[in-house]
């Protein structure tokens, strides 16, 4: 799961725990208003935290991303399908031609 997905997720949690202790414990709108917002906000920090946390034991290492070697692969490529579609081209003209010359010899 992404961090950001965590959050979200962690966030909507914490905001439903504020709505419930919010009904179950506030006696006016304002105390209700007032536990959501700040239970919900207690959550999302806490969430930030543990996604912090997370990445910093991650150990993600930064690696070079190797774009001589993807230029070279994407070129061929572009070398294969070109190829590709010379040969289809080519095959079509030339159908077109014997289609012609069937055409001409059932006549």
């Amino acid at each position: 799961m992404r961090g950001q997905n965590f959050v979200f997720f962690l966030t909507v949690q914490g905001f439903i725990a504020g709505l419930v202790f919010g009904i179950l414990q506030s006696t006016s709108a304002e105390n209700f208003l007032g536990f959501v917002v700040l239970i919900t906000i207690f959550f999302y920090l806490f969430a930030h935290v543990c996604v912090g946390f997370y990445f910093q034991t991650l150990g993600i290492k930064a690696q070079p991303f190797p774009k001589y070697a993807h230029e070279k692969n994407l070129d061929n490529y572009v070398r294969e399908i070109n190829r590709r579609e010379q040969f289809i081209d080519a095959y079509y003209s030339h159908k077109s031609e014997l289609l012609s010359d069937d055409e001409q010899g059932k006549t």
